[in-house]
């Protein structure tokens, strides 16, 4: 073999034996893997209540919250800034809905709370007071009489021992006390007949006190009858003396 080729022969094999060996010794550079996200800020969370929901005017609620990841929270209607957590009395004038408003890095939130003022009743008005004539109508009753007669019988004492406790309460009042009778008799008779039952009602008012001053008679006989059927029912309700308030 001439030199010239085994030079040329070495010198390739050299340089191949080096190529591989340079490849042999060459490292293999690890991939970083991306870092993950950033976690996101969690969301302020609020919860209020109103305890008790429902009071009448001048009565106190205790308003109660909590939240969570908030840093600034506030309530309106007066109230303002509140803590974390907590509770706080309020004394509303009407009906009126709170809310709190919680902030955080992570946004906001709200919640809110109802309490109902009841409105009170207008007081009932008394009822009128009633009138002197209205408690004479209800307090006196007249005295009944039997058939011709005048003189005062035991309903007619209770009747008119009755009327002079209430005439005796009301010393102003002046009164007058009719007498009155039956159909039966002639129209003179019975003027005369009614005139003795008025004087005999009246008697007998002066001797339980009452000021003869205070009371007038007068009769009208069978005038201006109570009942007109032609019954003993009916007459007895026209034998009387009957009184009035004089106005």
């Amino acid at each position: 073999m001439q030199r010239s080729t085994l030079r040329t022969v070495v010198l390739y094999t050299f340089c191949a034996a080096t190529l591989l060996f340079a490849a042999g010794c060459k490292k293999k550079v690890a991939t970083t893997p991306p870092a993950p996200p950033p976690a996101p800020t969690p969301k302020p969370t609020v919860t209020l209540s109103a305890s008790p929901s429902s009071i009448r005017p001048g009565d106190t609620v205790t308003l109660s919250w909590s939240s969570t990841n908030a840093t600034d929270l506030s309530i309106d209607n007066g109230v303002g800034k509140v803590a974390p957590q907590g509770s706080t009395p309020v004394t509303p004038s009407a009906s009126t809905t709170y809310t709190i408003t919680a902030t955080g890095p992570g946004g906001s939130d709200t919640a809110s709370a109802s309490v109902s003022v009841s409105t009170p009743e207008a007081p009932a008005a008394a009822p009128a007071a009633p009138n002197l004539s209205e408690l004479f109508d209800q307090n006196i009753k007249d005295a009944f009489f039997d058939f011709n007669k005048s003189d005062i019988r035991q309903d007619a004492q209770e009747a008119l021992t009755k009327d002079a406790e209430f005439l005796r309460s009301y010393p102003d009042i002046r009164i007058t006390i009719e007498g009155h009778c039956d159909e039966r008799g002639s129209t003179e008779y019975n003027i005369g007949l009614g005139q003795r039952r008025a004087q005999a009602a009246k008697n007998y008012l002066v001797s339980l006190g009452i000021a003869a001053s205070r009371i007038d008679t007068v009769s009208w006989g069978k005038e201006h009858p109570f009942c007109t059927e032609h019954t003993e029912e009916c007459w007895q309700q026209n034998r009387r003396a009957h009184l009035v308030y004089a106005h």
